[in-house]
């Protein structure tokens, strides 16, 4: 696995969620209660930002295009109108660093 720095833990105040970018992907960094994960930015349902046009409640994202839900920590649909999981990706702290594994984003069914 190749981690790179994504992020410092300080740009994400829990509850809340921070776009980065990494050859041409858009991944949303989510800080639960101190706890960090990273999911493709982008709601399968539409083209809209889950990091940027979202609302974070737990470890479940909101869409506020169609108001669709996503579990942060799997990707998986909570509810619809998206039917299709988010991609994850592998996801870990050094430090005060936030590091990803861009090349490893995995599908939960």
């Amino acid at each position: 696995m190749t981690f790179t720095k994504a992020c410092s833990v300080d740009e994400v105040p829990p509850g809340e969620a921070l776009q980065v970018s990494h050859d041409a992907q858009k991944v949303a960094i989510f800080n639960v209660d101190g706890e960090f994960f990273a999911t493709q930015d982008q709601c399968t349902h539409g083209e809209w930002s889950l990091s940027e046009g979202g609302y974070l409640d737990g470890d479940v994202v909101e869409c506020s295009l169609h108001m669709g839900k996503f579990c942060v920590r799997t990707g998986k649909v909570k509810s619809p109108p998206p039917c299709e999981p988010l991609k994850v990706y592998p996801i870990r702290i050094e430090g005060r660093d936030v590091l990803v594994d861009f090349s490893r984003a995995a599908l939960h069914a």
